[in-house]
């Protein structure tokens, strides 16, 4: 899915981009959903606090 103005950019810890049907919005494990880490913008999801994780199916 190319990034448009009107598509989020993706942060480094999503495994998909955001609106990706079967996805849905997971606290960061890196910070715990705070958006930092060490006073900086977390790296796994560029300070948002979330990641777009896959969901359900098994």
């Amino acid at each position: 899915m190319p990034v448009t103005p009107s598509t989020p950019e993706p942060s480094p810890g999503d495994e998909a981009p955001p609106g990706t049907p079967g996805t849905g919005e997971n606290l960061c494990p890196t910070c715990s959903g705070s958006g930092k880490v060490d006073g900086k913008d977390c790296p796994t999801c560029g300070g948002t606090g979330e990641v777009n994780t896959g969901i359900g199916g098994g």
